[in-house]
Formats: C-alpha cells, sequence, structure tokens
C-alpha cells in the first residue's frame, strides 16, 4: 500500500443521524443527532476499506449548544450567543469534554469517544480530531479540566485590554452590546470577539459567538509579547497534550493562522516530542505565510487560495485547466505539505447550486486532486455520492453547504445507509472509490509527477482550457492521466515529450494500456515527442496503465 494521505472528513454530529424528520429550526428532539456509536466496527471498516488512511471527527469537544444538558451538570448556555439550535462546533466551552449531543450515555460520554478511537485503530484508521485555538464560546467554563488546571480568564486582570498574561481581551468599563438584540445576554466587561473584532459591538456577520484568545499578541500596536511565555501558551499546549495522550493521531488546527507562528512552533515541538508521529493540519489561507507555519512545525496546510479555488474554477468553466499547472508549482518547493480538497465543512457542495449543480462535473477535477502530486488529499462525508447540501436547516440557510450549526441528517448518507441511492449517485460512488484505490495502491501514485501541459497547448486535437494531463512513475510503473472538464466526449492527441521520456525513464515502445476507471484497454506506441490517441468521456477522465 502507499504512503498517501487520504483524509474522510465526518460531521461526527449528522453523519449516523438516519432521522429524517429535518424540521427546520428543529431540536435534538426533533431531528435527533448522529453518535460516537454509529461508527460501529462495520462503518470503520467501510471507511478504510474505501481507500483512506484517517478519518477527522468534526466537532467532537464541547462547545456552545441552545440544549439544555443541565440534568448532567453541564452549564446552560444563553441562546443569544449561539448560533443555531445544535451550535458551533468552533464555539468551544470546553477543552476538556466532548460534545453530550454525541453520547448515548451523557455521563460516559467522555468513554464512548475513547472506544471510539480504540476501533478506529482496530480498523486500521488514524484519528484526527479538532483543536479550535484562536477563540472559544462567549461562555466558556470548563467542568471536565484536570485537577489543579486553571480555567481560561481565571487569573485575568479585566481592567487591561491586553496584558500578556491575560488569556482574554477586553474592552474596560464597557458592556457587550452587539449591533442586535442580545436577548439579555450580559458581559462585563465585554471581551473581543473571535475574528478579531476589539470592541463590545460585534454584528450579526462578526464570530459573535466566541471570544478571542491572547497569545501575547498586541493588537493595538502590532507587538508580540513572548518573554515570558504567556499563560495562555502553557494551557493550550496542555490541552494538545491532553488528547494526545488519548491516543489521537492528529490535529486540524482551526484558523491556524490566526495564532502567532511562535506559539505553534514551541507547542508542536513540545507535542511532537512526546508523541512523534503526532500530525498537525492547519487551516492557513494566505500563501504568503505557508512556509512560516510549515516551519512553525504544520505538517500539512489547507490549498485553498491555490489549488482548490483554481479547480472550481475549471469546474464551473471560469478558468482554464492549464492554470492547474500554475496552482501546483506556486507551492512545488512544499508540495507534499499541501493539502488538497474539493469540499469540506467550510465550503460548498460541487452538486449544489452555488457550484456545479452535478456531481459529475466534479470528477475529473477529483482525479486530478487526488493522483497528480503525492501530498494528502481529504474528502468531506457526502461528497463521495453527490451529496447537493440544498437544504435549508435553520440557522444555516440554503447556501449549498451542509449545515454545522443545526440538527439535521444528510441525505445521501441516509439513502446509502438503506440501499435506496440513484444510479447517479451510485455511480458518483463508484467513480470515487476506484480514484481513491489508485492512490491507494498503485505505485506510481508514490513515485515522479511530470505535467504535460506544457508540450500540449491548444490545438485541434488538444484543448488545454478542458484537458489536463500528467504522468506518474515509480520504477517500472507508469499512469498516463488525462482528465476532461469538457461536457463532451473528447478524442485528443496527447503528447509526450522526449525530455518525459528520458527523465522518467521510459521505454519507447508499444504498450497495452487499460484504463484503471472503466477497465477499457487500448495499446499505445510511446516515443519520445510523439503523441498517443484516446477518447475521454464527458466530465471524465483516463487513468491509463501503462504494461
Amino acid at each position: 500500500m502507499n504512503t498517501k494521505v487520504l483524509i474522510y472528513q465526518v460531521f461526527t454530529r449528522l453523519y449516523g443521524n438516519r432521522n429524517t424528520t429535518r424540521k427546520e429550526w428543529g431540536t435534538v428532539n426533533d431531528n435527533g443527532t448522529g453518535k460516537f456509536n454509529d461508527f460501529d466496527t462495520k462503518t470503520l471498516k467501510h471507511i478504510r476499506q474505501m481507500g483512506f488512511s484517517h478519518v477527522w471527527f468534526t466537532g467532537v469537544i464541547r462547545h456552545a449548544t441552545q440544549t439544555d444538558y443541565s440534568k448532567y451538570g453541564i452549564p446552560v448556555q444563553h441562546p443569544s450567543v449561539v448560533k443555531g439550535r445544535a451550535g458551533s462546533p468552533y464555539a468551544i466551552c470546553d477543552y476538556y469534554d466532548v460534545d453530550p449531543d454525541l453520547a448515548v450515555n451523557v455521563d460516559k460520554r467522555m468513554q464512548e469517544f475513547e472506544a471510539l478511537v480504540s476501533r478506529a485503530h482496530r480498523a486500521g484508521l488514524k484519528v484526527i480530531m479538532d483543536f479550535v485555538p484562536n477563540h472559544v464560546a462567549r461562555q466558556y467554563q470548563s467542568i471536565a479540566k484536570p485537577k489543579g488546571v486553571k480555567d481560561l480568564g481565571a487569573g485575568d486582570d479585566q481592567e487591561q485590554g491586553f496584558s500578556p498574561q491575560n488569556n482574554f481581551y477586553y474592552c474596560p468599563g464597557c458592556k457587550f452590546e452587539p449591533q442586535f438584540d442580545a436577548g439579555g445576554y450580559e458581559e462585563y466587561p465585554a471581551k473581543s470577539t473571535g475574528n478579531d473584532h476589539f470592541d463590545p459591538h460585534p454584528g450579526m456577520n462578526d464570530w459573535y459567538e466566541t471570544v478571542k484568545l491572547n497569545y501575547g499578541v498586541d493588537y493595538y500596536t502590532g507587538q508580540g509579547h513572548f518573554n515570558p511565555i504567556p499563560d495562555t501558551w502553557n494551557k493550550m499546549t496542555d490541552i494538545l497534550l491532553f488528547w494526545a495522550q488519548k491516543g489521537i493521531d492528529g490535529f486540524r488546527c482551526d484558523m491556524a493562522e490566526m495564532v502567532p507562528a511562535s506559539f505553534w512552533a514551541w507547542a508542536t515541538d513540545k507535542v511532537k516530542y512526546r508523541h512523534p508521529d503526532i500530525i498537525f493540519i492547519g487551516e492557513v489561507y494566505n500563501p504568503a505565510e505557508y512556509r512560516n507555519y510549515i516551519a512553525s512545525g504544520f505538517d500539512y496546510l489547507y490549498d485553498k487560495v491555490g489549488m482548490y479555488d483554481t479547480v472550481r474554477n475549471v469546474i464551473c468553466g471560469h478558468g482554464s485547466a492549464s492554470f492547474i499547472t500554475g496552482a501546483w508549482q506556486s507551492t512545488d518547493d512544499i508540495a507534499s505539505h499541501m493539502l488538497y480538497f474539493l469540499e469540506n465543512h467550510d465550503e460548498q457542495r460541487i452538486a449544489s447550486d452555488f457550484f456545479a449543480g452535478d456531481a459529475r462535473k466534479g470528477v475529473p477535477g477529483l482525479v486530478a486532486s487526488v493522483l497528480m502530486r503525492s501530498n494528502p488529499f481529504m474528502l468531506y462525508a457526502g461528497e463521495e455520492y453527490g451529496e447537493r447540501g440544498m437544504d435549508k436547516e435553520g440557522f444555516s440557510g440554503k447556501d449549498g453547504r451542509t449545515t454545522i450549526f443545526d440538527y439535521w441528517s444528510v441525505d445521501t448518507l441516509c439513502r446509502a445507509a438503506d440501499g435506496t441511492l440513484t444510479a447517479e449517485e451510485q455511480y458518483i460512488y463508484d467513480i470515487h472509490e476506484k480514484v481513491l484505490q489508485i492512490a491507494r495502491k498503485e505505485k506510481a501514485v508514490d513515485g515522479a509527477f511530470y505535467d504535460l501541459m506544457y508540450v500540449n497547448p491548444w490545438s485541434a486535437h488538444f484543448d488545454n482550457n478542458k484537458q489536463y494531463a500528467f504522468l506518474r512513475k515509480n520504477d517500472k510503473n507508469t499512469l498516463l492521466v488525462v482528465c476532461n472538464f469538457n461536457g463532451n466526449a473528447v478524442d485528443i492527441d496527447v503528447k509526450i515529450p522526449r525530455h518525459a521520456v528520458e527523465l522518467l525513464d521510459i521505454k519507447e515502445k508499444k504498450y497495452t494500456a487499460a484504463d484503471l476507471l472503466s477497465g477499457d484497454k487500448t495499446t499505445f506506441c510511446v516515443k519520445g515527442d510523439d503523441s498517443v490517441s484516446m477518447i475521454v468521456p464527458p466530465y471524465g477522465a483516463r487513468v491509463w496503465k501503462l504494461c
């Protein structure tokens, strides 16, 4: 098997929920919720057999919710500072606890999560969970912190807007007065809001349900105060170690670039010293900061503004397929650290009306994103069935995304479970599984990558606006991959330059070629600077294995 990291992201609250009531703004009693126990051995083995190496359980740590769990000793959150009935998984209210929605027995919720981690490991999967370092829920209060641990903000000097040893930023002398009716919620002095809003008047479009954590950066002057080590650094590193000790294999770090790189260098060093194999995935959107955060201990970074945006534009017909070359070239020196994806919980579904409107249109983008490099790829649960994300769930309106704020169930996941997928959905699943299996099993995907676009400019025989072609080679294993973003089948010629033949040590001869996606077979005569001819299906691809 290859070493390529393939991540399956599941929104834990939604994944196993089979309640199809789907009442807008529904409560947990109306619409139900998924559980840790829904990930039984059979389900986890299926995820592994699809080809995934890692599963990211999104929304595990206890966050603010409008559901009342006070009978279990869990503090009630004020609804005016909770987004949606279920609440945002990124408004953490106790870093040392897990979401009670996800437990069958709320009093045993941590044990149920620990059992899930063990089941996943036995199924051959590594476990990733969220770490949310930049902000917490407005009413953060840990009831599960270990003995001797002081809560965030417990020792803060609230008369200081900024102090290097405070955990939060404050608006001294001001109460929390958002630009909307707070419904009687009181906070004094007001804390600064999570999206770097440093006054007491956040609006509806701000992250008003969260407060910003203080890592020693004085945002009023722009200066960092890191000596002595800020108290927040110690507390947050201890939280990372707490979860690492439970067998977590990796952290997906939310909005990592909103936290200073100096902290990450300090924290990742301490965590990896004790847990050398643990990985850190950073949500970083500024390409100018990529190398800085990699140097600070991140193993992988989202390639959102580069590869994702480029491939999305190509799928939607807003950009040339040749632009994919520029996207990978811009990060070629850090290629192994870039995480590719086509969907996640923040982005719109490919099949939604806001993206491509048709899951088939995403297939060539999938093939390119998974197979053209050796870096990780992430897939969001439901994507493999062409989930449309066109529900109007409550706080999350009809926006082409699957809600992270509401109690809901995902249509395609429910129908996949009961065997009622449409033929189109089954096709989308089958193509996803085939591509993942190629990435997992074909040795060439672990080898060299050679972009063929520079020798295949637009011509009557190749449209570089709609086709993307490359080679993969490892030892005697060669793949020729051609992706077609056109809605029509195309009869094209793909030139293979002598440089590629010599660099990759490809024998010039007649090959029997098998398409690993369709099973079709043909013959190619490969010779430097000559072309090979093929028909590529609409919104499809060919992955020719040369034998």
